[in-house]
């Protein structure tokens, strides 16, 4: 899947409770998977799997697995070649990713003790644009994935769509292990997300995509369009096309869920 996160995410001031939720089975409907194309694998179907809320100490497992399943092939990266053989890693886009992964709202797909999925999540609380993010970013390519992501989160206001809602939760990454994909395992963590969102008193969840495919299964899974910017018209000041990744991806779009 390749959903980027916006800046100014909240965290949440009260510890993380461990919670699990068992299946075992799938649903019948399969929804696209929320993860971009990697080379494929061999299906496996697992007879159970657990999803659990993630701590702190899930951090280098989920890192490792997002470096894996998810950060070279999400577009923008891709395109500006931030993930490569001489950079494999970009520090600042690990940091960003989980810098709020214990706020309770972060998910974690297991079978039989191995990660098959994560969903990273936080909190939007109105009034968000207007509070500044004190992160810091060196990497010069991943600067202007923000500064999009930025004037997405201002241009869109998802809170103007719900002008009573006071709080919300967004869906910042989902991510399958390719060998389990096509079985539900998303559709079951944004189930899971939702579930949360409505325990803390969020009134609707949001969705930043970068992703063709992400946008896709949103629409599936109940998400209705909000907000759409074209890479084809984001420029620099110089009036050059910052972004121009793989065909389908052509635009960044916001999708929001009454809850």
């Amino acid at each position: 899947m390749a959903v980027h996160m916006p800046r100014n995410f909240l965290s949440r001031k009260r510890a993380p409770v461990i919670e699990r939720f068992k299946f075992s089975r799938y649903e019948s409907i399969d929804v696209e998977s929320m993860s971009p194309p990697i080379t494929p694998t061999t299906p496996v179907s697992p007879k159970e799997y657990d999803i659990l809320v993630a701590t702190n100490d899930d951090q280098e497992d989920i890192l490792n697995f997002l470096r894996t399943f998810f950060y070279k092939d999400e577009p923008l990266n891709k395109n500006l070649g931030l993930i490569s053989n001489e950079t494999p890693r970009c520090k600042d886009l690990e940091k960003f990713s989980t810098k709020d992964i214990g706020n309770g709202l972060n998910l974690k797909a297991v079978h039989n003790g191995k990660l098959i999925g994560v969903c990273l999540n936080g909190i939007l609380e109105r009034g968000f644009l207007d509070k500044d993010d004190d992160f810091e970013i060196t990497d010069r390519k991943f600067s202007k994935i923000v500064a999009l992501l930025d004037k997405v989160d201002r241009d869109a206001d998802v809170f103007a769509k719900f002008p009573a809602s006071a709080k919300a939760v967004s869906v910042k990454i989902i991510s399958v292990d390719g060998a389990y994909r096509g079985q539900g395992i998303a559709k079951e963590l944004v189930n899971k997300t939702r579930d949360l969102a409505k325990e803390i008193g969020a009134e609707f969840m949001a969705v930043v995509c970068t992703s063709h495919f992400t946008a896709l299964a949103l629409k599936k899974l109940g998400f209705e369009l909000h907000y759409t910017q074209n890479y084809a018209d984001y420029k620099d000041e110089n009036g050059q096309v910052v972004f121009n990744p793989e065909p389908p991806h052509a635009a960044c779009t916001v999708y929001v869920q009454k809850i």
